[in-house]
This record gives C-alpha cells, sequence and structure tokens, in this order.
C-alpha cells in the first residue's frame, strides 16, 4: 500500500523520543500488520466538532491518546493563562465510565497543573451535566469532561467548558485551536504538579443534586409523586451516580432500576449502542415496564446528558417518544409553570435548534416570549444565555434528546429533564390523564408536528468524500420539488444564505456559519441535511405538520404524516 508522504512523515515523527516506547511499539506493530489502519490513525488531526473533541482511542494524530490530549491541554493552559492575566487559574474535570477515562482524566490533570492551574478532578465518574453545574459551582475558568457521549466502546471525547459552565464557542474556540496545531509535542508539560490537584466528590454532588431538585420540581403533591411508576436505567453509565438520588430526595419512591443495566461498563455489555435514541437501546427497560406496569420509562447516555422516555399511548402500550416530541412537552409544561406564576413578561426565551421542530416556535408565540434558534449542539443554547444577559432563559432542547431546564447546568441535562419529565408524568396521571395524552392536547393546540431522522454512516477517508459529495450535489444541483410539492426557500449556512427559490432574493442569515442546508417546501414541510460533526455519519432531518381538530384522529392524522414522510425520503432516493 502506497501511503502519502505527509502521513508517513507525522508517523516518523511520533517514532521519535518526544513519545514514549509503548507508543512507538504499538506503531510499529501497525506498520506491519496494517497499512490501512496506520493510514487512518495519521492522516488528519482530530478535530473539534459540535461536542468538543470524539475519535477513537489509539496511537496517532486521528486517535484519542494521551498525546493528543496532552497537546490540547497544553494549548488551553497557554490560552487561559495569556486571557487571565495574574489570576489563579482554576479547571474542573469529570470524566465518564469508558475505557481509560479515569488515566485519560488524570493526564488532562497533570498537564495543567504542570502549568500552574489548580485542578479540581471528580474522584469517580460523574455525569456531564454535574461537570457544567461545577464549572460555575468553584469558579472554574474552564472545565473539562472525559466522553465520548453515546459512540460505540472504543470511542473516547473531550469536551471543553468556558467560565459560563458551556462549552466554547467562537471566538475562543478557533483561537485555542489555532494555538494546539502550533504546539508541537515536545513542548507539552506532562510533569504534574501534585499540590495543585485537589479531588472533589460528595460536597458538589450534594450541591449540584439540590439545585436539580430546586430547578426541576413544580409544586407536585406528594402523593402523585409516590403513584407513579417509574422504570430507569442508565444503559451501563454514570447517570447512576446522580439520577437515582435526585428522584429520591424529589420525593418519588416507586423507581423500578434495569439491574443489568446499572453497574457501568464501558463495553456496555446489553446493548448494541448505549444511545436512547435508538429503540433497541431501551428493550430491558421496556420489558421491565410490562412487568410492573410502569407509567413511564427513561433511559440515559453514558455521560448522562441524553435521556430517552417512553409511555403509555391511548390503547395502554408502551411508546418511545422522540427527542421532538419530549422537548415540546417539557417546553409547554415549563411555559404554563411560569404563566402560572406570573413570570412572564415578555423578556424571556426558550432555544432551539435549526434541525429541530418548528413548533417550538409555535409554542413562543402562544406565550408571547421568543424562541431562539441556533445552530446544533448545546454550546448555542449556552451562548444564547450569555448573550442575551437581560432576557430570562426559561428552558430549551433539540432533537438529539437533549433538554436543559434554566441556566443552573449549561448543557444538555438528562439528570435535570429526568426529574422534569416524572414532575409532568406524575401530574397527569392525578389528574386523569397521561403524558402521551398531554402531548396530543398540544398538537390539537398548536399543530401536529411529525419529525423523522435518518443517519448514513460512512467511515474512514473514503466516507468522508461520499459525505462531502452528497452536500456537494445537494447545492449545486437543488431540487426544485420533492413528493409533489415545490421547494420555497434553501437555506445554506455554510454561505448564510437564505434563497427564495420563486423570486430568487436572497437575504443573510444571521447565524455562525456551518455545514448545513435545509429546504421548506410549500406545504410546510423541512427537509435538513447536515453532515455530523463527531461521527462518520450524515443526517438528514424531516419535519411535516398539518392540524389536528380532535383526539379521535390523532391516529390517522399521525397515519398521513408518516406516509407524507416516507414520500419525502423516496423522492429524494435516500433509502
Amino acid at each position: 500500500m502506497n501511503i502519502e508522504k505527509s502521513i508517513l512523515d507525522k508517523v516518523n515523527e511520533w517514532l521519535t523520543p518526544v513519545f514514549d516506547q509503548e507508543t512507538q511499539e504499538k506503531i510499529k506493530e501497525i506498520m506491519t500488520s496494517s497499512p490501512k489502519d496506520l493510514e487512518e490513525s495519521f492522516y488528519k488531526n482530530l478535530e473539534f466538532g459540535t461536542g468538543g473533541m470524539r475519535g477513537i482511542m489509539g496511537v496517532g494524530t486521528n486517535r484519542i491518546n494521551k498525546y493528543t490530549l496532552g497537546k490540547n491541554t497544553q494549548g488551553l493552559s497557554d490560552y487561559m493563562i495569556k486571557s487571565f492575566p495574574g489570576e489563579q487559574l482554576k479547571v474542573a474535570i469529570a470524566y465518564d465510565c469508558r475505557h481509560n477515562s479515569n488515566t485519560l482524566a488524570k493526564v488532562v490533570a497533570d498537564v495543567f497543573s504542570a502549568n500552574g492551574v489548580h485542578v479540581y478532578l471528580f474522584s469517580d465518574m460523574r455525569t456531564t451535566p454535574e461537570l457544567s453545574f461545577a464549572v460555575k459551582h468553584l469558579n472554574c475558568h474552564a472545565g473539562i469532561v472525559l466522553t465520548a457521549s453515546h459512540n460505540p466502546p472504543e470511542y473516547n471525547g473531550y469536551k471543553v467548558y468556558w467560565q459560563d459552565g458551556g462549552q466554547l464557542v467562537p471566538p475562543q474556540d478557533g483561537e485555542i485551536i489555532q494555538l494546539i496545531e502550533a504546539l508541537k509535542y515536545d513542548e507539552i508539560k506532562f510533569e504534574a504538579n501534585e499540590n495543585l490537584i485537589e479531588y472533589i466528590d460528595t460536597e458538589v454532588d450534594a450541591a449540584f443534586e439540590k439545585s436539580t431538585v430546586e430547578n426541576c420540581s413544580f409544586n407536585t403533591p406528594t402523593l402523585a409523586k409516590e403513584n407513579l411508576k417509574i422504570v430507569y436505567t442508565s444503559l451501563h453509565g454514570t447517570s447512576i451516580k446522580s439520577i437515582p438520588s435526585v428522584l429520591a430526595k424529589a420525593g418519588y419512591t416507586d423507581v423500578n432500576i434495569v439491574a443489568e443495566q446499572a453497574e457501568p461498563n464501558g463495553n456496555f455489555p446489553t446493548v448494541k449502542s448505549p444511545n436512547p435514541e435508538e429503540p433497541e437501546a431501551l428493550t430491558m427497560a421496556l420489558a421491565l415496564a410490562e412487568k410492573t406496569n410502569a407509567d413511564i420509562v427513561i433511559g440515559t447516555d453514558p455521560d448522562s446528558d441524553r435521556l430517552g422516555v417512553a409511555v403509555r399511548n391511548t390503547e395502554g402500550k408502551m411508546v418511545l417518544l422522540n427527542g421532538n416530541q419530549t422537548m415540546v412537552i417539557m417546553t409547554a409544561f415549563l411555559l404554563e409553570q411560569w404563566k402560572r406564576a406570573g413570570k412572564i413578561t415578555g423578556t424571556e426565551f426558550i432555544g432551539s435548534t435549526i434541525v429541530s421542530t418548528p413548533m417550538m416556535q409555535e409554542l413562543a408565540s402562544a406565550y408571547g416570549i421568543e424562541c431562539k434558534v441556533g445552530l446544533t449542539g448545546f454550546k448555542w443554547i449556552a451562548k444564547m444565555i450569555k448573550d442575551f444577559p437581560s432576557q430570562k432563559f426559561i428552558g430549551g432542547g433539540e432533537e438529539s434528546f437533549g433538554f436543559m431546564v434554566g441556566d443552573a447546568v449549561r448543557d444538555k441535562d438528562a439528570v435535570g429533564a429526568t426529574l422534569l419529565v416524572c414532575e409532568i408524568a406524575a401530574q397527569a396521571k392525578a389528574s386523569g390523564s397521561t403524558l402521551y395524552q398531554e402531548l396530543l392536547n398540544l398538537y390539537v393546540d398548536h399543530g401536529f408536528y411529525k419529525e423523522y431522522l435518518i443517519s448514513l454512516t460512512k467511515k474512514g477517508i473514503d466516507g468522508l468524500a461520499a459525505i462531502n459529495q452528497m452536500m456537494i450535489d445537494l447545492r449545486e444541483n437543488p431540487v426544485s420539488e420533492i413528493d409533489g410539492q415545490r421547494v420555497v426557500c434553501i437555506e445554506d449556512y455554510d454561505n448564510s444564505t437564505s434563497r427564495n427559490m420563486f423570486s430568487n432574493e436572497i437575504e443573510k442569515l444571521n447565524i455562525p456559519q456551518s455545514n448545513v442546508l435545509i429546504y421548506y417546501l410549500e406545504d410546510g414541510s423541512k427537509i435538513c441535511a447536515r453532515p455530523s460533526g463527531t461521527e462518520p455519519k450524515i443526517k438528514f432531518y424531516f419535519s411535516v405538520n398539518t392540524t389536528l381538530d380532535s383526539l379521535e384522529n390523532a391516529k390517522s392524522v399521525e397515519a398521513e404524516l408518516d406516509e407524507k414522510i416516507k414520500n419525502i425520503i423516496a423522492g429524494m432516493n435516500l433509502i
């Protein structure tokens, strides 16, 4: 196999004494046994995406290892020293259940401490929302969590948080990346100053749980809480460290934990993927729900920022809600609570993303507030809170099973969202309704919106080229009609333009650039194409809607919308 010179130059650099003997031996082994793997490991540098940096663990510039993370951390340390001159710098570090997360977290702590930064390192795995909370709670300048979220077991990742508890956003992210890229590996300071590493645990746990209970409880009667039968699974992840305790402190007593999935395990042995977006991941939880006659099922991903919810439909059958549905239910509930409390003044806002359900805008309009829409990724919703201090953030979410209640945590928060959705379910049950019925009521009031997602996985160099080509084709050869509906508008976030397909008028989009395309059809349907920032995938998001005149017609109207989505997908030749 012929490997490009630029790749071989990188490989040879990693065979110098700057890198430890174990790393060098592994590289030599790959050189002889699998040149293709060698190419994949070195053909590029891992990049920051919508969720920080994620990648396969192993040796090389395109892998997660002590050197790529050490380089990140050195660059971040240099940036903090430059940004906060004369201050005692502080950083909080958490990690999840994945393989090597604890050792990689210690490497990161070592590099920070070697640069004079005081490190608060969690003594054991903790959830991502607790890390976001800890950054503000401990008055840190930055935070790190070692996680690859819901990616397969061979992955790990590195998410960076700033002073506000939100993930890095422009301009800091670009400035830090420049520093990182300019660094040489021999400039990384690996020698720890142990005096600057402080281990944290129970005090921060107690503060985080107290904050969660206060922010996500809404005067649900004690009896209603006790009557709600919950099934919960952590899918072998870290949420087991927080969610059972939070639910207990909030007064929920009937919580049935899926025992086979309660032990944290980076192999995720009982699921194909530890992602609550995947129906298969909740199979065991749904079985336990049938056994216990539960009202609600909740599952979280490895670092506990996403949650999946299943509830009983009008026929008593457990159905999985998608991320848009849970987001709409939770947002509508929060808005109603704020309204009843007399707290809506018109200066409040909710947050969502360009690929999520347009129903969020409908909810905002109904309550006389603003729905701010940003790019995919919760860092953009956290940025809204920072950028508009005169406005109060109520809550918000995105289609990928993430939600944030208020501003105590500045990232998607499955711990708080779990408590919130239990509050809604408990109150609904106490009034003779269900969570599902409450969703249908919202469709009657605001329109029936149905969303669907297709993810096409395309791995490696060839996969990246294929994804790029699909986006080029959609841009350069846009379709004018899909499923008998004319395309009325195309938004291209790569060049920040919105083009009216009838008049050819072009308007500027006031959202940062991103490789995203959105087609709008004349019947209100919406189709979005977006390469993932964290996985080798291209995602297509579909949203269709119509009116629902009564609850009785919900089933037939949903079938109509499902058929419409099916026809759009066929019309675009995606499957």
